[in-house]
Protein backbone atom coordinates (compact mmCIF):
# COMPACT_ATOMS: atom_id res chain seq x y z
CA UNK A 1 0.00 0.00 0.00
CA UNK A 2 1.34 3.21 -0.62
CA UNK A 3 1.16 6.22 1.98
CA UNK A 4 0.83 9.69 -0.38
CA UNK A 5 1.40 12.72 2.56
CA UNK A 6 2.18 15.68 1.72
CA UNK A 7 5.74 16.42 3.10
CA UNK A 8 6.25 20.29 4.06
CA UNK A 9 9.76 21.10 3.79
CA UNK A 10 11.50 22.21 7.29
CA UNK A 11 13.41 25.32 7.04
CA UNK A 12 16.13 26.00 9.84
CA UNK A 13 17.80 29.08 10.38
CA UNK A 14 21.40 27.60 10.12
CA UNK A 15 23.12 30.60 11.14
CA UNK A 16 21.36 31.00 14.86
CA UNK A 17 23.79 31.12 17.40
CA UNK A 18 22.99 28.36 20.56
CA UNK A 19 23.77 30.14 23.42
CA UNK A 20 23.52 27.71 26.24
CA UNK A 21 25.37 29.89 28.81
CA UNK A 22 25.66 33.18 29.35
CA UNK A 23 28.02 35.56 31.66
CA UNK A 24 26.76 38.69 32.78
CA UNK A 25 29.57 41.08 33.65
CA UNK A 26 29.11 44.69 35.68
CA UNK A 27 32.76 46.54 35.05
CA UNK A 28 34.07 48.25 37.96
CA UNK A 29 32.43 50.96 38.86
CA UNK A 30 31.06 52.80 42.33
CA UNK A 31 29.81 50.24 44.28
CA UNK A 32 26.06 50.55 43.56
CA UNK A 33 23.65 48.19 43.59
CA UNK A 34 23.39 46.54 40.15
CA UNK A 35 19.62 47.04 39.34
CA UNK A 36 19.96 47.39 35.30
CA UNK A 37 22.20 43.96 34.75
CA UNK A 38 20.51 42.24 37.14
CA UNK A 39 16.67 43.15 35.10
CA UNK A 40 18.29 41.69 32.31
CA UNK A 41 19.60 38.24 33.52
CA UNK A 42 15.92 38.31 34.76
CA UNK A 43 14.58 39.17 31.65
CA UNK A 44 17.01 36.62 30.05
CA UNK A 45 15.68 33.91 32.26
CA UNK A 46 12.30 34.65 31.77
CA UNK A 47 12.41 34.07 27.92
CA UNK A 48 15.19 31.40 28.17
CA UNK A 49 14.63 29.30 31.13
CA UNK A 50 16.89 26.41 29.89
CA UNK A 51 20.14 28.89 29.03
CA UNK A 52 22.39 29.11 32.45
CA UNK A 53 23.26 31.80 33.80
CA UNK A 54 26.31 33.79 36.11
CA UNK A 55 26.79 37.04 36.97
CA UNK A 56 29.78 38.71 38.53
CA UNK A 57 29.70 42.41 39.89
CA UNK A 58 33.60 43.44 39.66
CA UNK A 59 32.45 46.71 41.31
CA UNK A 60 32.64 44.88 45.08
CA UNK A 61 36.35 42.95 43.59
CA UNK A 62 39.81 44.45 44.85
CA UNK A 63 41.05 46.41 41.83
CA UNK A 64 43.93 44.33 42.21
CA UNK A 65 42.16 41.08 41.48
CA UNK A 66 40.02 41.93 38.77
CA UNK A 67 41.67 40.41 35.88
CA UNK A 68 42.22 37.15 37.50
CA UNK A 69 38.72 36.95 38.99
CA UNK A 70 37.36 37.33 35.70
CA UNK A 71 39.71 34.85 34.08
CA UNK A 72 38.67 32.37 36.33
CA UNK A 73 35.18 33.00 36.46
CA UNK A 74 35.54 32.44 32.96
CA UNK A 75 37.99 29.22 32.63
CA UNK A 76 34.34 27.51 35.38
CA UNK A 77 31.83 28.87 33.60
CA UNK A 78 32.78 28.59 29.26
CA UNK A 79 30.16 31.39 27.97
CA UNK A 80 28.74 31.26 24.76
CA UNK A 81 27.69 34.91 25.21
CA UNK A 82 28.95 37.98 27.23
CA UNK A 83 27.39 41.07 28.17
CA UNK A 84 29.02 43.43 30.16
CA UNK A 85 27.69 46.28 31.50
CA UNK A 86 29.19 49.38 31.81
CA UNK A 87 27.75 52.21 34.56
CA UNK A 88 29.90 55.07 34.17
CA UNK A 89 32.18 57.50 32.99
CA UNK A 90 33.58 59.41 35.59
CA UNK A 91 35.10 62.86 33.51
CA UNK A 92 33.84 66.04 35.58
CA UNK A 93 31.82 64.81 38.98
CA UNK A 94 30.69 67.60 40.73
CA UNK A 95 32.23 66.36 44.02
CA UNK A 96 35.39 63.23 44.88
CA UNK A 97 34.98 60.95 42.32
CA UNK A 98 37.14 57.81 42.26
CA UNK A 99 40.18 59.21 42.02
CA UNK A 100 40.07 62.71 43.46
CA UNK A 101 37.95 65.95 42.81
CA UNK A 102 37.81 66.88 39.35
CA UNK A 103 36.17 70.57 39.59
CA UNK A 104 38.76 71.46 42.67
CA UNK A 105 41.85 70.62 40.79
CA UNK A 106 40.39 72.33 37.30
CA UNK A 107 39.42 75.68 39.55
CA UNK A 108 43.04 76.06 41.34
CA UNK A 109 44.65 75.51 38.04
CA UNK A 110 42.13 77.92 36.06
CA UNK A 111 41.20 80.50 38.99
CA UNK A 112 43.44 80.48 41.50
CA UNK A 113 46.33 83.24 42.20
CA UNK A 114 48.20 81.06 44.44
CA UNK A 115 51.02 79.35 42.36
CA UNK A 116 51.36 76.59 45.11
CA UNK A 117 47.58 75.86 44.53
CA UNK A 118 47.97 76.34 40.94
CA UNK A 119 50.61 73.48 40.93
CA UNK A 120 48.32 71.41 43.49
CA UNK A 121 45.82 71.21 40.71
CA UNK A 122 48.02 70.67 37.94
CA UNK A 123 49.55 67.80 40.00
CA UNK A 124 45.66 66.57 41.19
CA UNK A 125 44.73 66.91 37.37
CA UNK A 126 47.47 65.26 35.96
CA UNK A 127 46.65 62.28 38.18
CA UNK A 128 42.81 61.95 37.54
CA UNK A 129 44.01 62.16 33.46
CA UNK A 130 46.21 59.62 34.36
CA UNK A 131 43.18 57.54 36.42
CA UNK A 132 40.92 58.66 33.45
CA UNK A 133 42.58 57.00 30.45
CA UNK A 134 43.30 53.89 32.85
CA UNK A 135 39.70 53.40 33.60
CA UNK A 136 39.00 53.01 30.31
CA UNK A 137 42.02 51.08 29.11
CA UNK A 138 41.00 49.15 32.06
CA UNK A 139 37.28 48.12 30.63
CA UNK A 140 37.76 47.54 27.38
CA UNK A 141 40.80 45.33 27.56
CA UNK A 142 38.59 43.38 30.42
CA UNK A 143 35.88 43.67 27.32
CA UNK A 144 38.79 42.30 24.98
CA UNK A 145 40.49 39.46 27.51
CA UNK A 146 36.72 38.05 28.49
CA UNK A 147 36.47 37.72 25.01
CA UNK A 148 39.92 36.29 24.04
CA UNK A 149 39.39 33.84 27.02
CA UNK A 150 35.80 32.54 26.30
CA UNK A 151 37.22 31.87 22.76
CA UNK A 152 39.85 29.16 24.32
CA UNK A 153 36.22 27.00 24.99
CA UNK A 154 33.40 28.05 22.49
CA UNK A 155 34.98 30.13 19.09
CA UNK A 156 31.69 31.55 18.01
CA UNK A 157 31.38 33.48 21.32
CA UNK A 158 29.70 36.61 21.08
CA UNK A 159 30.08 39.80 23.01
CA UNK A 160 27.54 42.89 23.99
CA UNK A 161 28.67 46.03 25.69
CA UNK A 162 25.67 47.94 27.11
CA UNK A 163 24.99 50.86 29.93
CA UNK A 164 24.61 54.05 31.27
CA UNK A 165 28.30 55.30 29.63
CA UNK A 166 27.91 52.70 26.34
CA UNK A 167 24.83 54.49 25.54
CA UNK A 168 25.95 58.34 26.32
CA UNK A 169 29.47 57.56 24.88
CA UNK A 170 28.86 54.72 22.61
CA UNK A 171 30.74 56.53 19.12
CA UNK A 172 33.84 56.77 21.17
CA UNK A 173 33.78 53.51 22.62
CA UNK A 174 33.17 51.31 19.36
CA UNK A 175 36.65 52.56 18.16
CA UNK A 176 37.81 50.95 21.20
CA UNK A 177 36.29 47.69 21.40
CA UNK A 178 36.71 44.32 19.52
CA UNK A 179 35.06 43.91 15.86
CA UNK A 180 31.87 42.72 16.14
CA UNK A 181 31.01 43.59 19.43
CA UNK A 182 27.56 44.78 20.03
CA UNK A 183 26.97 47.77 21.92
CA UNK A 184 23.72 48.82 23.05
CA UNK A 185 22.39 52.15 23.42
CA UNK A 186 19.54 52.35 26.43
CA UNK A 187 17.82 49.72 27.34
CA UNK A 188 19.29 46.09 26.02
CA UNK A 189 16.16 43.56 26.88
CA UNK A 190 15.03 43.28 23.10
CA UNK A 191 18.03 43.60 21.84
CA UNK A 192 19.54 40.42 23.84
CA UNK A 193 16.24 38.53 23.13
CA UNK A 194 16.69 38.87 19.49
CA UNK A 195 20.79 38.05 19.59
CA UNK A 196 19.38 34.99 21.24
CA UNK A 197 16.54 33.84 18.67
CA UNK A 198 18.84 34.31 16.09
CA UNK A 199 16.68 37.47 14.66
CA UNK A 200 17.38 40.66 13.14
CA UNK A 201 18.66 43.56 15.05
CA UNK A 202 18.68 45.98 12.38
CA UNK A 203 15.87 47.72 14.22
CA UNK A 204 17.45 48.11 17.19
CA UNK A 205 19.62 50.54 19.33
CA UNK A 206 22.93 48.89 18.19
CA UNK A 207 25.72 48.55 15.98
CA UNK A 208 28.66 46.47 15.86
CA UNK A 209 31.99 47.36 16.87
CA UNK A 210 34.18 48.36 13.56
CA UNK A 211 30.75 49.74 11.67
CA UNK A 212 29.55 53.36 11.60
CA UNK A 213 26.18 53.41 13.61
CA UNK A 214 23.25 55.13 12.04
CA UNK A 215 22.90 58.63 12.37
CA UNK A 216 21.36 59.94 15.73
CA UNK A 217 20.97 56.42 16.94
CA UNK A 218 20.62 57.50 20.54
CA UNK A 219 17.71 59.61 19.80
CA UNK A 220 15.85 56.77 18.28
CA UNK A 221 12.63 55.32 20.34
CA UNK A 222 13.20 52.43 22.54
CA UNK A 223 11.07 49.60 21.44
CA UNK A 224 10.45 48.81 25.50
CA UNK A 225 9.39 46.21 26.85
CA UNK A 226 6.73 45.02 29.50
CA UNK A 227 8.16 44.77 33.27
CA UNK A 228 7.51 42.29 35.63
CA UNK A 229 8.52 41.77 38.89
CA UNK A 230 12.48 40.54 39.05
CA UNK A 231 12.99 37.03 40.55
CA UNK A 232 15.30 37.36 43.07
CA UNK A 233 15.59 33.85 44.30
CA UNK A 234 16.94 33.37 40.34
CA UNK A 235 19.23 36.01 40.72
CA UNK A 236 20.77 35.34 44.10
CA UNK A 237 21.60 31.41 42.52
CA UNK A 238 23.42 33.12 39.52
CA UNK A 239 25.10 35.23 41.94
CA UNK A 240 27.15 34.41 44.66
CA UNK A 241 27.84 37.95 45.78
CA UNK A 242 24.35 38.98 46.37
CA UNK A 243 24.54 39.23 49.78
CA UNK A 244 27.45 41.95 49.53
CA UNK A 245 24.82 44.51 49.19
CA UNK A 246 22.35 43.31 51.49
CA UNK A 247 23.81 42.40 54.90
CA UNK A 248 25.24 45.63 56.33
CA UNK A 249 21.87 47.30 56.00
CA UNK A 250 23.08 50.52 54.84
CA UNK A 251 22.50 50.16 50.87
CA UNK A 252 19.66 51.31 49.20
CA UNK A 253 18.38 48.42 46.84
CA UNK A 254 17.17 49.87 43.60
CA UNK A 255 13.09 48.90 42.06
CA UNK A 256 12.13 50.28 39.04
CA UNK A 257 8.48 51.84 38.97
CA UNK A 258 8.65 53.33 35.44
CA UNK A 259 11.22 54.36 32.66
CA UNK A 260 11.32 57.00 30.24
CA UNK A 261 11.40 61.08 30.58
CA UNK A 262 9.31 63.68 28.82
CA UNK A 263 11.06 66.94 29.68
CA UNK A 264 13.49 68.73 27.32
CA UNK A 265 16.21 69.62 30.22
CA UNK A 266 19.24 71.35 28.09
CA UNK A 267 21.76 69.38 29.96
CA UNK A 268 20.26 66.44 30.53
CA UNK A 269 20.70 63.20 28.47
CA UNK A 270 17.92 60.76 30.67
CA UNK A 271 15.53 61.75 28.01
CA UNK A 272 17.64 60.30 25.45
CA UNK A 273 18.31 57.63 26.62
CA UNK A 274 15.33 56.00 27.85
CA UNK A 275 12.70 57.91 25.58
CA UNK A 276 10.38 60.41 25.97
CA UNK A 277 7.76 58.40 26.82
CA UNK A 278 6.96 57.43 30.33
CA UNK A 279 6.16 53.66 30.96
CA UNK A 280 5.20 52.53 33.95
CA UNK A 281 5.51 49.39 35.13
CA UNK A 282 2.45 47.53 36.69
CA UNK A 283 1.97 48.42 40.19
CA UNK A 284 1.41 44.59 41.39
CA UNK A 285 5.00 43.24 39.79
CA UNK A 286 6.43 46.16 41.14
CA UNK A 287 4.89 45.34 44.96
CA UNK A 288 5.80 41.65 44.19
CA UNK A 289 9.78 42.78 43.90
CA UNK A 290 9.75 45.00 46.97
CA UNK A 291 8.01 41.80 48.50
CA UNK A 292 11.08 39.65 47.67
CA UNK A 293 13.63 41.86 48.95
CA UNK A 294 11.89 42.94 51.96
CA UNK A 295 11.75 39.30 53.19
CA UNK A 296 15.57 39.05 52.28
CA UNK A 297 15.86 42.06 54.74
CA UNK A 298 16.32 44.70 52.58
CA UNK A 299 14.64 48.09 54.56
CA UNK A 300 15.76 50.69 52.08
CA UNK A 301 14.31 51.54 48.96
CA UNK A 302 16.07 53.54 45.78
CA UNK A 303 13.43 54.39 43.27
CA UNK A 304 15.90 54.53 39.97
CA UNK A 305 13.27 55.93 37.63
CA UNK A 306 14.74 59.14 35.64
CA UNK A 307 11.71 61.22 37.78
CA UNK A 308 9.42 59.40 40.34
CA UNK A 309 6.51 61.79 39.18
CA UNK A 310 7.60 62.85 35.74
CA UNK A 311 4.62 64.91 35.49
CA UNK A 312 1.17 65.53 37.27
CA UNK A 313 -0.02 62.94 34.89
CA UNK A 314 1.95 60.68 36.79
CA UNK A 315 0.33 61.86 40.51
CA UNK A 316 -2.06 58.86 40.32
CA UNK A 317 0.29 56.21 39.33
CA UNK A 318 2.25 57.22 42.60
CA UNK A 319 -0.81 57.71 44.91
CA UNK A 320 -1.83 54.04 43.44
CA UNK A 321 1.88 52.43 44.03
CA UNK A 322 2.96 53.90 47.66
CA UNK A 323 -1.01 52.97 48.93
CA UNK A 324 0.26 49.42 47.62
CA UNK A 325 3.02 49.48 49.78
CA UNK A 326 1.25 51.31 52.81
CA UNK A 327 -1.83 48.75 52.13
CA UNK A 328 1.28 45.67 52.62
CA UNK A 329 2.30 47.19 56.35
CA UNK A 330 6.07 47.75 55.91
CA UNK A 331 6.19 50.34 58.39
CA UNK A 332 10.16 49.94 59.05
CA UNK A 333 11.04 50.72 55.29
CA UNK A 334 12.13 53.64 53.69
CA UNK A 335 12.84 54.95 50.61
CA UNK A 336 14.44 58.00 48.24
CA UNK A 337 14.00 59.24 44.58
CA UNK A 338 14.33 61.67 41.79
CA UNK A 339 11.39 63.63 42.46
CA UNK A 340 9.73 66.61 40.55
CA UNK A 341 8.66 68.43 43.63
CA UNK A 342 5.83 70.54 41.43
CA UNK A 343 4.23 67.24 40.58
CA UNK A 344 2.45 66.68 44.18
CA UNK A 345 -0.59 67.07 46.22
CA UNK A 346 -1.76 66.98 49.60
CA UNK A 347 -2.97 63.18 49.44
CA UNK A 348 0.32 62.34 47.76
CA UNK A 349 2.63 64.43 50.07
CA UNK A 350 1.03 62.34 53.06
CA UNK A 351 1.37 58.71 51.54
CA UNK A 352 4.74 59.90 50.55
CA UNK A 353 5.32 60.63 54.42
CA UNK A 354 3.39 57.14 55.75
CA UNK A 355 5.34 55.18 53.75
CA UNK A 356 8.91 56.24 54.61
CA UNK A 357 10.06 58.53 52.16
CA UNK A 358 13.75 59.47 53.86
CA UNK A 359 15.26 61.26 51.83
CA UNK A 360 15.00 62.77 48.18
CA UNK A 361 16.42 65.22 45.31
CA UNK A 362 15.19 68.12 43.67
CA UNK A 363 17.17 69.67 40.27
CA UNK A 364 15.83 72.82 39.97
CA UNK A 365 19.49 74.06 38.96
CA UNK A 366 18.32 77.37 39.57
CA UNK A 367 16.41 79.35 41.83
CA UNK A 368 15.79 82.09 39.35
CA UNK A 369 12.56 81.14 37.95
CA UNK A 370 13.71 83.03 34.40
CA UNK A 371 16.77 81.03 34.42
CA UNK A 372 14.64 77.69 34.95
CA UNK A 373 12.61 78.92 32.33
CA UNK A 374 15.50 79.61 29.88
CA UNK A 375 16.84 75.56 30.47
CA UNK A 376 13.71 74.09 29.76
CA UNK A 377 13.30 72.19 32.70
CA UNK A 378 9.75 72.51 33.26
CA UNK A 379 9.63 73.57 36.73
CA UNK A 380 7.28 76.26 38.40
CA UNK A 381 9.27 77.36 41.76
CA UNK A 382 6.64 78.86 43.31
CA UNK A 383 4.36 75.63 42.73
CA UNK A 384 7.61 73.69 44.08
CA UNK A 385 7.54 75.65 47.56
CA UNK A 386 4.16 75.48 48.04
CA UNK A 387 4.24 71.50 47.74
CA UNK A 388 7.38 71.28 49.67
CA UNK A 389 5.17 73.23 52.75
CA UNK A 390 2.61 70.37 52.36
CA UNK A 391 5.14 67.54 52.68
CA UNK A 392 6.87 69.56 55.86
CA UNK A 393 2.51 69.44 57.31
CA UNK A 394 2.34 65.32 56.31
CA UNK A 395 5.19 65.36 58.58
CA UNK A 396 8.35 65.23 56.78
CA UNK A 397 11.33 65.93 58.74
CA UNK A 398 14.64 64.28 56.80
CA UNK A 399 17.30 65.75 54.00
CA UNK A 400 16.30 67.06 50.78
CA UNK A 401 19.48 67.68 48.46
CA UNK A 402 18.76 70.76 45.79
CA UNK A 403 20.75 70.79 43.07
CA UNK A 404 22.27 74.10 41.52
CA UNK A 405 24.50 75.08 38.59
CA UNK A 406 25.47 78.54 38.63
CA UNK A 407 26.59 80.45 35.89
CA UNK A 408 23.84 78.75 33.60
CA UNK A 409 22.44 80.50 30.63
CA UNK A 410 22.28 84.85 30.98
CA UNK A 411 23.11 84.31 34.75
CA UNK A 412 24.27 87.59 36.33
CA UNK A 413 24.95 89.13 40.00
CA UNK A 414 20.36 89.29 39.80
CA UNK A 415 20.37 85.73 39.09
CA UNK A 416 22.27 84.74 41.85
CA UNK A 417 20.87 86.86 44.62
CA UNK A 418 17.35 85.11 43.48
CA UNK A 419 18.45 81.63 43.89
CA UNK A 420 20.02 82.36 47.54
CA UNK A 421 16.18 83.61 48.48
CA UNK A 422 14.91 80.97 46.88
CA UNK A 423 17.07 78.65 49.01
CA UNK A 424 16.79 80.53 52.27
CA UNK A 425 12.90 80.03 51.64
CA UNK A 426 13.55 76.18 51.39
CA UNK A 427 15.91 76.28 55.07
CA UNK A 428 13.04 78.04 56.26
CA UNK A 429 10.14 75.53 55.25
CA UNK A 430 12.38 72.26 55.89
CA UNK A 431 14.55 73.32 58.51
CA UNK A 432 18.31 75.49 57.60
CA UNK A 433 20.22 71.72 58.78
CA UNK A 434 17.75 69.53 56.61
CA UNK A 435 18.40 71.03 53.02
CA UNK A 436 21.82 69.54 51.02
CA UNK A 437 22.47 72.41 48.40
CA UNK A 438 24.66 70.40 46.06
CA UNK A 439 26.46 72.39 43.61
CA UNK A 440 27.35 71.82 40.13
CA UNK A 441 28.87 72.73 37.46
CA UNK A 442 26.98 71.79 34.10
CA UNK A 443 29.18 69.27 32.50
CA UNK A 444 28.32 69.67 28.79
CA UNK A 445 27.33 65.98 27.30
CA UNK A 446 26.94 64.42 24.01
CA UNK A 447 23.95 64.28 22.39
CA UNK A 448 21.78 67.55 24.83
CA UNK A 449 20.31 70.57 23.66
CA UNK A 450 23.37 72.28 25.23
CA UNK A 451 25.84 70.43 23.51
CA UNK A 452 23.71 71.39 19.97
CA UNK A 453 24.29 75.37 21.24
CA UNK A 454 28.50 74.45 21.61
CA UNK A 455 28.57 73.12 17.96
CA UNK A 456 26.61 75.68 16.40
CA UNK A 457 28.37 78.56 18.54
CA UNK A 458 31.46 76.83 17.67
CA UNK A 459 32.31 76.63 21.39
CA UNK A 460 33.16 72.94 20.45
CA UNK A 461 34.37 71.56 16.77
CA UNK A 462 32.23 69.02 15.46
CA UNK A 463 34.57 66.26 15.59
CA UNK A 464 35.88 67.10 19.19
CA UNK A 465 36.49 64.22 21.56
CA UNK A 466 33.80 63.91 24.80
CA UNK A 467 35.39 61.88 26.33
CA UNK A 468 38.40 63.77 26.69
CA UNK A 469 40.09 65.54 29.73
CA UNK A 470 43.06 67.41 28.05
CA UNK A 471 42.80 70.45 29.52
CA UNK A 472 41.59 72.42 26.05
CA UNK A 473 37.99 70.48 25.89
CA UNK A 474 38.00 70.19 29.63
CA UNK A 475 37.70 73.88 30.34
CA UNK A 476 34.77 74.15 27.68
CA UNK A 477 32.99 70.77 29.00
CA UNK A 478 33.07 71.46 32.51
CA UNK A 479 31.05 74.83 31.53
CA UNK A 480 31.81 77.79 33.43
CA UNK A 481 31.76 80.28 30.70
CA UNK A 482 31.76 84.62 30.47
CA UNK A 483 32.39 87.20 33.29
CA UNK A 484 31.20 85.41 36.04
CA UNK A 485 33.39 82.08 35.74
CA UNK A 486 36.21 83.30 37.57
CA UNK A 487 34.21 84.61 40.26
CA UNK A 488 32.38 81.48 41.01
CA UNK A 489 35.46 80.01 40.82
CA UNK A 490 37.15 82.12 43.50
CA UNK A 491 34.09 81.15 45.46
CA UNK A 492 33.97 77.48 44.72
CA UNK A 493 38.13 77.84 46.01
CA UNK A 494 37.43 79.12 48.93
CA UNK A 495 34.59 77.02 50.05
CA UNK A 496 36.88 74.10 49.17
CA UNK A 497 38.87 75.68 52.12
CA UNK A 498 36.16 74.61 54.80
CA UNK A 499 37.34 72.06 56.77
CA UNK A 500 33.52 70.85 57.84
CA UNK A 501 33.19 68.92 54.52
CA UNK A 502 29.88 71.27 53.92
CA UNK A 503 30.83 72.69 50.42
CA UNK A 504 27.37 73.52 48.97
CA UNK A 505 26.26 75.64 51.84
CA UNK A 506 29.65 76.98 52.09
CA UNK A 507 29.63 78.58 48.27
CA UNK A 508 25.52 79.42 49.34
CA UNK A 509 27.13 81.25 52.54
CA UNK A 510 29.65 82.98 50.17
CA UNK A 511 27.57 84.10 47.72
CA UNK A 512 25.24 85.83 49.86
CA UNK A 513 28.14 87.47 51.35
CA UNK A 514 29.29 88.56 47.88
CA UNK A 515 26.09 89.81 46.02
CA UNK A 516 23.10 89.81 48.95
CA UNK A 517 19.81 88.38 48.67
CA UNK A 518 17.16 89.01 46.33
CA UNK A 519 13.80 89.65 47.33
CA UNK A 520 11.32 85.97 46.90
CA UNK A 521 9.07 87.76 44.72
CA UNK A 522 11.92 88.29 42.37
CA UNK A 523 12.69 85.08 42.35
CA UNK A 524 9.41 83.50 41.27
CA UNK A 525 8.90 85.88 38.26
CA UNK A 526 9.45 86.29 34.75
CA UNK A 527 9.89 89.63 33.69
CA UNK A 528 8.26 90.34 30.19
CA UNK A 529 10.58 89.29 26.85
CA UNK A 530 10.77 92.65 26.04
CA UNK A 531 12.75 93.90 29.22
CA UNK A 532 14.39 90.52 29.44
CA UNK A 533 18.27 90.18 28.66
CA UNK A 534 18.62 87.04 26.63
CA UNK A 535 22.26 85.09 25.38
CA UNK A 536 22.36 84.18 22.00
CA UNK A 537 21.44 80.32 22.63
CA UNK A 538 18.72 78.99 20.64
CA UNK A 539 17.19 75.95 22.66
Amino acid sequence: MAFKFPLKKITKNTNREVFKKVLIVRLPCNPIFPIGPIYLADHIHKCFPEIEQQFIDLAIVPSKNISKYLKRKIDQFRPHLLIFSWRDIQIYAPVDGRSGNPLQNSFEVFYSNNIFKKIRGAWGGLKLITSHYEEINRNTSLVKMGLKRAQKYNKSVKVILGGGAVSVFYEQLGKLLPKGTVISVGEGENLIEKIIKGDSISKERCYLAGQKPRNKLIHEQPSGTVKTACNYKYIKAIWAEFDWYIEGGDYYVGVQTKRGCPHNCCFCVYAVVEGKKVRVNPINEVIKEIKQLYEMGVRGFWFTDAQFIPTRNNIKDAKLLLQAIKDQGWNDIKWAAYIRADNIDRELAQLMVDTGMSYFEIGITSGSQELVRKMKLAYNLKTVLENCRMLVDAGFRNHVSVNYSFNVFDETPNTIKQTIAYHRELENIFGKGLVDPAIFFIGLQPHTLLEKYALENNILKPNYNPMSMMPWTARKLLWNPGPLGKKLGEVCLEAFENQDDEFGKTVINILERNYGKASLDDSLKVRKFSERKLSSAKL
